[in-house]
């Protein structure tokens, strides 16, 4: 079998001598058009993909379905492998109507550094000699998503030209609607649930550390979305003739939201973290171990006392989170009038640690309102309904996907860790959890797969924004980075 310092060479020895052509490939799928929701756009790269991947001897194919963009399903069948491996990313990127992009967001461009320190255009190299790592080719999705497609088959090439093999069964997919929400996904994985078994899911996406240094995620928070409307009286009242007597929906609103969090941030919700995985010695190490910035971003954001007592930010993104992203009542400023007024609402957010359940999170916070004295309505309640009961309030819910988490001290994490130090030739920056709420439940509840995000992009990519770019070094680091991942030893 392959011997991963063996397959990084053979990747680092392929791009140092077929650098140019590398990207020249590379610009071609980056010229393609590729807006989510231009479904004949990402067809084509859809079919640009199929016939990369089919010319490295995986057996490739785009499914579709009716009013989707197609994915892109791909196998790499390895004699005597010891396990299967899953690449995901996408192909598609987010709209380019913004008005400051500096260059023509289909038409790669070569700049010798980045835009922002005055970088110049240079013309793409057409020899592999004089390649500067620190070039940026900028372009829309250059780093956002379709950098891994061509890294992966660079390593594919990489070790084909070295006569050597993956040690692991390969499946690939990439996907042309997660800017968009990935609303087929689910479909498609149920669909083709049996041929996408794989030991872990390699999700490939993303920046790594803002060291610059490598990193692997190992997992994502999920989110449900609420609204608590507290209703008061029928119709505004006038705060002279009827204050100290009628009830405030403003003054209630805000009793009942601090009862449900203390001054130190822990939610005071009954059950609220009981279904949370339990946060191990392993992961403590693990943060531990994190570049500590803690201080620098707390001056950086004004914050003068953070919650959670001291403990580090990547520690307190293992729980979850209850957040108030909204309140409404009455008016402000020069809209503000003498009144008591008939309703104040609260916009919330739960943020989901792994093993939560969404629906079950938001049923603990309407039971911590019931248990506060409020009779809870679907509707809003007439003067009938108000009259009948002391504290009348209505709950909105919207249980979107759980969190899902990938054990740091498990044996596929430390697979991945040296995996990513092997490729980079530096200790890799492993992360718990990333804060964001990204929809990666469907690999682990529909085809049972652990997951995993192993990210090669520079921090300063401008994703999802103008002037997207990728640093030549970090692509380089993404095909040594797959070479590495399709011989680690992953076992059945």
């Amino acid at each position: 079998m392959t011997n991963q310092i063996d397959a990084i060479a053979a990747a680092q020895s392929h791009r140092a001598a077929n650098g140019a052509a590398v990207l020249a490939e590379f610009v071609e799928l980056l010229a393609l058009p590729n807006v989510s929701r231009n479904l004949d756009d990402v067809a084509a790269v859809a079919d640009r993909i199929v016939g990369m991947l089919q010319r490295r001897g995986v057996t490739a194919r785009a499914e579709s379905q009716p009013g989707a963009a197609p994915l892109v399903v791909g196998h790499l069948t390895v004699p005597n492998a010891t396990g299967t491996i899953g690449i995901y990313a996408h192909y598609d990127g987010q709209p380019v109507d913004q008005p400051d992009w500096s260059v023509e967001p289909f038409k790669p461009s070569l700049f010798d550094a980045p835009l922002t320190e005055g970088g110049v255009e240079i013309p793409f190299p057409i020899a592999d000699d004089g390649i500067d790592p620190e070039w940026r080719i900028y372009a829309r999705s250059s780093a956002d998503d379709k950098a891994p497609v061509m890294a992966v088959c660079a390593a594919i090439d990489a070790l084909s030209k070295a006569g050597l093999s993956p040690t692991n069964n390969v499946v690939f997919m990439f996907e042309g609607e997660e800017e968009i929400g990935s609303p087929h996904l689910a479909a498609y994985l149920h669909r083709l649930g049996d041929e996408l078994a794989a030991d872990i899911w390699l999700i490939c996406d993303g920046p790594v550390h803002q060291t610059r240094r490598p990193q692997v995620v190992f997992g994502v928070r999920g989110i449900s979305e609420m609204e608590i409307t507290v209703h008061g009286p029928a119709r505004p009242l006038h705060s002279g003739h009827y204050g100290n007597w009628a009830r405030n929906p403003n003054l209630e609103l805000a009793r009942l939201l601090t009862s449900m969090k203390d001054a130190d941030g822990t939610v005071l919700i009954e059950g609220f973290y009981e279904s949370t995985q339990p946060i191990t010695e392993a992961d403590r190490a693990a943060v531990a171990a994190l570049p500590d910035d803690d201080e620098s971003l707390r001056h950086e954001l004004g914050l003068g006392d953070p919650e959670g007592r001291g403990e580090a930010l990547a520690l307190r993104l293992l729980l979850p989170s209850l957040n108030i992203r909204g309140l409404d009542g009455g008016a402000v400023g020069e809209r503000a009038a003498n009144v008591i007024p008939v309703a104040a609402r609260a916009s919330l957010d739960i943020r989901l640690a792994s093993g939560n359940d969404p629906q079950h999170m938001m049923e603990l916070v309407a039971a911590h309102v019931r248990r506060h004295g409020w009779h809870l309505v679907d509707a809003d309640p007439d003067a009938a309904m108000l009259a009948a009961h002391p504290r009348v309030a209505s709950i909105s819910m919207k249980a979107n996907y759980p969190g899902v988490r990938l054990p740091t001290d498990s044996a596929l994490a430390a697979l991945l860790v040296g995996a990513a130090s092997a490729a980079a030739g530096e200790p890799a920056v492993a992360v718990p959890t990333f804060g964001g709420s990204v929809p990666l439940h469907h690999f682990t509840t529909i085809l049972g797969a652990p997951i995993a995000i192993t990210p090669f992009a520079n921090h300063d990519n401008n994703q999802h924004a103008a002037d997207e770019n990728i640093r030549i070094a970090n692509l380089w680091y993404g095909v040594d980075l797959m070479a590495s991942l399709l011989t680690m030893p992953v076992n059945h």
